[in-house]
């Protein structure tokens, strides 16, 4: 037997339902498209923001300005394209022979980056400048927290760089070798240890 023996029934069992449920039904649906629109929403101007911050960074680049740099690293803070920014604004820097500036911005972007590479390509180029300065102790401390292994030749190398300017070139020749083995056939860490080895004999 069904449960609505004629069509007058059903009608009447759907009007009751909706009576009883379709304010409940309606304010669900409104939430509900008005959740998926906020979401598209946020989704949208999040996107929005990206390519925006994107094409800041582009223009900025091109533009090769400093202040622009500078500019665009404060109003970004955090953003991997204020990293990368950084990263730009040291490299000027260094080619200003402002090494000062550089190693705080480098210092600024391993502070504030959360991927692991681009902290290891600032902590790298940080300690080089680091060894520029003659910092040579605060180059070894930088070098430390350089643990990828794609990083580990470019590590060595800096580390004989730094052995050789402190004079200790038993302790450079182990580190340009591990360098060496870790990136072979490399040409400029073959002339670093020529030049240890000429070096030794003149002593």
């Amino acid at each position: 037997m069904e449960q609505y023996a004629t069509e007058e029934q059903q009608v009447e069992a759907i009007k009751k339902f909706w009576k009883e449920n379709g304010i409940a039904i309606v304010v669900g649906a409104v939430i509900g498209l008005g959740g998926l629109w906020g979401w598209r929403y946020y989704s949208d101007s999040q996107l929005a923001a990206k390519e925006e911050a994107s094409a800041a960074y582009q223009a900025v680049v091109e533009a090769q300005s400093t202040e622009q740099l500078d500019a665009f690293i404060q109003n970004n803070p955090g953003s991997g394209y204020a990293n990368i920014a950084g990263l730009v604004a040291a490299q000027k820097a260094v080619d200003a022979d402002n090494f000062a500036e550089a190693e705080a911005q480098l210092q600024k972007v391993v502070n504030e980056t959360e991927d692991a590479k681009l902290a290891a390509v600032a902590s790298t180029r940080l300690a080089r400048v680091q060894l520029e300065q003659g910092k040579t102790q605060e180059a070894l401390n930088t070098l430390e927290s350089v643990t990828l292994d794609s990083f580990v030749s470019q590590v060595d190398e800096i580390k004989g760089d730094i052995f050789a300017r402190q004079g200790d070139m038993d302790k450079a020749k182990e580190a340009y070798t591990r360098a060496l083995a870790a990136s072979e056939n490399n040409p400029l860490i073959k002339v670093k240890l020529d030049n240890l080895a000429v070096a030794g004999q003149a002593e």
